[in-house]
């Protein structure tokens, strides 16, 4: 049985909910990633923050990221899953919530992101199409 852990990208970190969305864009810059889970003070995860977040809800909407926090553009109940799932699990996770990156919890810690690259890589072509049809047919 092939796991969340299996296919996932490992040493994700997180971001304070309280940090600023420049030091989010710096970490995802020194990181090379585009999107980061977010942890409240007791490092559960609150959200996540993506590039394209800070891009158009925080500068487009004429905000200063300096002064805008990762909390302010969390919204909705954080979706993830955990470490032993099967991936059909991440599969339904990721399909039923339309997400395209999925945090993955292992002993209530942060182990890793699985993200569409993390899919390609493990999944037949047939699964993937199947994947990238049920979740950008219906994006909002």
């Amino acid at each position: 049985m092939t796991t969340a852990k299996d296919i996932m990208h490992p040493g994700a970190q997180w971001i304070p909910a309280t940090e600023t969305l420049d030091r989010a864009a710096q970490l995802m810059r020194d990181l090379d990633v585009g999107a980061l889970p977010v942890s409240d003070a007791d490092e559960r995860l609150c959200g996540i923050v993506t590039d394209r977040d800070i891009v158009v809800k925080c500068v487009a909407a004429g905000h200063d990221p300096a002064n805008t926090t990762c909390e302010e553009l969390c919204a909705g109940t954080p979706r993830w899953i955990d470490a032993g799932a099967d991936i059909s699990e991440v599969l339904d996770e990721m399909r039923s919530h339309q997400i395209k990156r999925l945090p993955v919890i292992e002993n209530k810690r942060l182990v890793g992101m699985i993200s569409e690259a993390d899919l390609a890589h493990h999944l037949s072509d047939d699964q993937i199409a199947a994947f990238v049809e049920s979740v950008y047919s219906q994006s909002r």
